[in-house]
């Protein structure tokens, strides 16, 4: 099978289920596992490099209202790699290449490949997503979800009648967004409360003093599309604008790895959180730093 991916948590999955030999396209953003990047990349972004966070967000407004589209699907590499199954999503414009435009490449090329949709919600239906990968690859998953949903009890036995921070955990910092899909529920498996944001729905956009009415205990700063370098430099210049109360804690995370990709890291964040939420101020939390105690 010649397998297409074009979603970093799907390419991601793949590799873990044993699929990864039979992948031969990903996208520009598909970084992990490393042999992900030995693959052709076949979509690429229409976002310009160097933008800050305010300036993504503009652009991404305005070629939204325009009907643009913020992704390249490269239609040569597609045909050359004669794919028998494209993985694609249809839940966020801003995040990959959408569905439709997926079948209307193939059907100009007069490609016969399978076009399979991802789109989890929380994160049962991420671990479901594993299966389905699974399923149409003819790989055996159940020894991973097992042990995900495993790591998953662990946690919440380990904060179950602990106290529950109220956490603001960021999509987005220039505009602020609260967390949508499965991050609240990450936020509620690790033993805190999320402020403003709902499980299974969009992240929305909100205002600096919406968040400080909710009161928070602590920021988690997890941009979307950042790794955690990325997030600690936009989590320390939210603290240099004064739009973070005084005395709450920053941390930032890695978001790529454990946080806006719906695969097998999510569990890491689950539990990077709980350590955050609950485990001594100052230790190291892999994937997670403290900006501001």
């Amino acid at each position: 099978m010649r397998i297409v991916s074009l979603l970093p948590s799907t390419t991601e999955i793949l590799f873990a289920i044993g699929a990864g030999e039979d992948v031969v396209g990903v996208t520009f953003e598909c970084d992990y596992p490393v042999e992900a990047r030995e693959r052709r990349i076949v979509s690429t972004t229409a976002i310009p490099e160097g933008l800050s966070s305010k300036e993504i967000d503009t652009f991404v407004v305005e070629a939204m209202k325009r009907g643009d589209d913020l992704y390249h699907l490269d239609e040569g590499a597609l045909s050359g790699l004669d794919a028998d199954l494209v993985v694609t999503q249809d839940l966020c414009a801003v995040c990959a290449v959408d569905v439709s435009v997926v079948d209307d490449a193939l059907a100009h090329l007069g490609c016969t490949a399978e076009v399979l949709t991802i789109d989890p919600h929380t994160l049962d239906e991420v671990l479901a997503s594993i299966t389905t990968l699974g399923d149409a690859t003819d790989r055996a998953t159940g020894e991973l979800v097992d042990a995900l949903k495993a790591r998953l009890q662990i946690v919440e036995n380990s904060v179950a009648g602990k106290a529950k921070p109220r956490v603001m955990l960021l999509e987005w910092t220039d505009p602020p967004y609260a967390p949508g899909h499965w991050v609240p529920e990450m936020i509620t498996r690790a033993g805190g409360e999320p402020v403003l944001g709902r499980s299974g729905e969009k992240s929305v956009r909100v205002t600096w003093d919406s968040i400080r009415a909710e009161q928070p205990d602590l920021i988690v700063c997890a941009p979307c599309g950042y790794h955690l370098e990325g997030a600690s430099e936009l989590a320390m210049a939210l603290i240099a604008s004064g739009e973070v109360p005084a005395g709450i804690p920053v941390w930032a995370v890695d978001a790529n790895a454990s946080y806006a990709r719906p695969g097998p890291r999510l569990v890491d964040g689950v539990e990077a959180l709980a350590a955050i939420f609950h485990g001594p101020a100052g230790n190291r939390i892999d994937g997670a730093r403290l900006i501001r105690a």
